[in-house]
């Protein structure tokens, strides 16, 4: 057998990148994180015991990383030598940094550039087709950063992969995407536009496990992976339905029009001008709903049929 590509995760602890982390070691790949020289430091290699009334901190998680394999390595994206040191060490790169470095990742790009080993680099995505939307800030700004990002890599001539996932389930799904709810509702609903357009959702841990299949693919190289999986891409009308059929109860929906959306989250403070502006996106805009281009995108669906995704319905049998 082939050895395993040796993988990089930066931003390890945040919301996408620890189920990339996990998803690395299952798929058996020698997989390291970068954290600062402190942390790097400090982190014993004795896992801790992990319960609901006492959920995990990112020293914990990094505890139990490093427990289960992962190898630490003393960095960051403003420290250049360090992190050139660090992807030296590896062959794939996958940044999972949060929005407010998402500029900041030219320094990476630098990093990449010099280090001149590496053989696939994931910039931090994770979301929509970033050259494919038609949304309003205070998103598209964070869009267009992205997009700014891809352009950045594309002339350094790079080798990368984008990865378009589009809506999480924690937060779209956990609450059928009403931005003060913390689980679905169970008497009203507010529906964005007519609720009929297409959105595709997916598990946070079901992204994890597509980067990492697509990480040494030769299919993906230089590509965008689109993931819209056939269960999940649904409308909030079709979502809502789901949800009704589960707690056996109809619900009084209120369609709002896109200039009441718009009014909203210009009026709105953060976050619920941001998240308003997510769901104006998908849920009227359609930006999830557009065809596959050969020359630039692959479906993941299509090139891994065998994972076994969670399925919206799945997901929302929790909150029953």
């Amino acid at each position: 057998m082939a050895e395993k590509s040796k993988i990089l995760i930066l931003g390890p602890t945040g919301a996408i990148g620890r189920h990339i982390v996990w998803a690395s070691l299952k798929a058996g790949h020698p997989t390291y994180v970068l954290v600062s020289k402190t942390t790097a430091a400090d982190i014993p290699n004795k896992p801790k015991i992990i319960t609901a009334a006492n959920p995990e901190t990112k020293q914990e998680l990094l505890e139990n990383f490093k427990s289960s394999g992962v190898t630490l390595l003393a960095g960051s994206i403003g420290e250049h030598e360090s992190l050139v040191k660090a992807i030296k060490q590896v062959d794939i790169v996958i940044c999972a940094a949060g929005r407010l470095l998402i500029e900041e990742q030219v320094k990476l790009v630098e990093a990449v550039k010099e280090a001149g080993n590496v053989k696939r680099f994931f910039p931090s995505e994770f979301g929509l087709d970033v050259d494919r939307h038609d949304a309003v800030d205070p998103v598209k700004q964070v869009f267009d950063e992205k997009a700014g990002i891809r352009r950045v890599i594309e002339a350094a001539g790079i080798p990368y992969t984008y990865l378009c996932c589009h809506a999480f389930t924690g937060y779209f799904l956990r609450n059928l995407s009403q931005p003060e709810a913390t689980e679905p509702p169970r008497d009203k609903v507010v529906i964005l536009g007519d609720g009929n357009v297409k959105g595709a959702y997916v598990t946070e841990a079901d992204v994890g496990t597509y980067t990492i299949k697509a990480a040494d693919d030769p299919r993906t190289l230089n590509k965008a992976v689109h993931i819209r999986l056939p269960a999940n891409y649904l409308t909030a009308n079709e979502v809502v339905s789901l949800w009704e059929k589960k707690i056996g109860k109809t619900l009084e929906r209120t369609y709002l029009t896109e200039e009441q959306v718009l009014k909203d989250i210009q009026e709105s403070p953060f976050p619920r001008n941001y998240l308003w502006a997510l769901y104006h996106s998908q849920q009227i805009r359609g930006d999830a709903v557009y065809e596959i281009d050969p020359a630039k995108d692959v479906e993941a669906y299509d090139l891994y049929p065998d994972v076994k995704y969670t399925t919206a319905s799945e997901f929302l049998d929790q909150f029953v």
